[in-house]
């Protein structure tokens, strides 16, 4: 492959391709779309690259659902979030045509991980240590254990790890979890981890993990950060921080539930939407509206319905793939 072919490409330049693909495919596009469409293409060479691998979808494409696909085009006027654009994508990607997105946009490892949980799912994996993993919605990991070390690599989304005694190794064997942003040794018997757009969530409950941020063969104690009982930290390749709450209970999907405290409600359906296909949103003129509550998250509709009585709302479903929450007339 050539390295144009397996250049990685700007997320932003992919959704401006997704946009032109769904807007040409399903729409009769006129003389001045077309005219608009060739300005697009010809303004860079990384256009011509993004559109060529959108393309290549072609087929999953001619499968979406018409009426999603025009919903999509519809979003993408008003500016999607990177969140609703990735899983939009998701809805018609296949393993061979996603890999010619870019790194940000392939999905190949997640799909292949040895454990993986489908949106809305979570699962209980218990590994060969004794050590428990459970997974939130649309989550994936691997586990590479040998005579020295644990590791556990999480591919994507969010886990929980209950660190087991590992009684049957000759001697007890360190216990990592290696993310997109580091490297974590728990000294702690349970933990959670999570993918983020703007980095790794860590969260603590009893004992100690200690963050290498960028780590990846070696390991620099000089910028490496610990957390502790009751603790959380974000932490990027770069380093890593204090995460301040954002009145979300970071562990209330353990048990099912969704529990905010005086959060904002823009943010509320950002966590909500990770428990449902397709893209759930609320208008810019509603978003600082605060929730507070414990809901349960087998029925994220009926949290929809509550969360808009208390809010005096409006749910708006243009189908079950694009929601949307707005101010009552």
């Amino acid at each position: 492959m050539s390295r144009h072919e397996s250049q990685a490409l700007d997320p932003a330049v992919v959704d401006q391709a997704i946009h032109w693909q769904v807007r040409l495919r399903f729409n009769k596009a006129d003389e001045q779309t077309q005219r608009a469409f060739e300005l697009w293409l010809q303004q860079r060479p990384e256009h011509r690259l993004a559109w060529q691998r959108v393309e290549s979808l072609g087929d999953e494409f001619a499968s979406m659902p018409p009426q999603l696909a025009r919903q999509t085009l519809d979003g993408s006027r008003h500016g999607l979030r990177r969140r609703e654009s990735l899983k939009l994508l998701g809805l018609l990607a296949t393993v061979a045509g996603a890999a010619w997105l870019g790194r940000d946009y392939t999905p190949v490892p997640a799909m292949l991980a040895q454990q993986r949980s489908s949106t809305g799912e979570q699962r209980r994996v218990q590994l060969d240590d004794g050590s428990l993993v459970q997974l939130n919605s649309d989550s994936a990991v691997d586990s590479d254990f040998d005579a020295q070390r644990r590791l556990l690599i999480l591919r994507r989304g969010e886990v929980i790890v209950n660190v087991g005694a590992d009684e049957h190794a000759a001697h007890a064997r360190p216990f990592w979890v290696q993310t997109r942003d580091g490297i974590m040794r728990a000294q702690s018997p349970r933990f959670l981890a999570r993918e983020r757009d703007d980095g790794t969530l860590l969260a603590v409950q009893g004992g100690t993990v200690t963050v290498f941020p960028g780590a990846s063969q070696t390991l620099a104690a000089s910028s490496s950060r610990s957390a502790q009982t009751a603790n959380q930290l974000l932490f990027t390749s770069s380093g890593a921080r204090e995460f301040r709450d954002n009145g979300l209970d970071v562990w209330g999907w353990n048990d099912g539930v969704i529990s905010a405290r005086n959060m904002r409600l823009g943010d509320f359906i950002a966590e909500l939407s990770r428990y449902r296909p397709g893209v759930l949103r609320c208008a810019e003129e509603v978003a600082d509206l605060r929730v507070s509550g414990t809901f349960q998250l087998a029925d994220n509709d009926q949290v929809l319905t509550l969360v808009a009585q208390s809010l005096h709302l409006r749910v708006d479903y243009r189908t079950r793939y694009w929601v949307t929450l707005t101010a009552a007339s």
